[in-house]
């Protein structure tokens, strides 16, 4: 899930990316905006949810996926959109344009 706060002094959007795995001990999250390095999420044990924020410049989009455990990748399931990779899958998108 991504919640998206935007600022009206800055031209940026804080992304709260959201992710739950019933498998998963860990998450990290991998995308364009960080060079698909590995970015820990915390978990919130409490809601079984692993969480992560990023400021991203507004009016871009970025793809963007979720390994778990190191080994395995995942989509958000509610991401802005879908775009297909190099890999035969599809990466998620992040949509940072500001709605008024």
């Amino acid at each position: 899930m991504l919640n998206k706060r935007f600022f009206k002094t800055k031209n940026e959007a804080e992304v709260t990316f959201e992710f739950s795995h019933p498998d998963a001990d860990d998450v990290c999250l991998l995308g364009e905006f960080n060079d698909w390095q590995p970015v820990p999420m915390k978990l919130n044990k409490k809601l079984g949810v692993f969480k992560c924020k990023q400021r991203l410049p507004v009016d871009k989009e970025f793809h963007f996926r979720y390994l778990i455990n190191g080994k395995q990748w995942d989509n958000d399931h509610q991401a802005d959109g879908y775009r297909a990779n190099n890999f035969g899958s599809e990466n998620s998108i992040v949509n940072t344009q500001r709605i008024n």
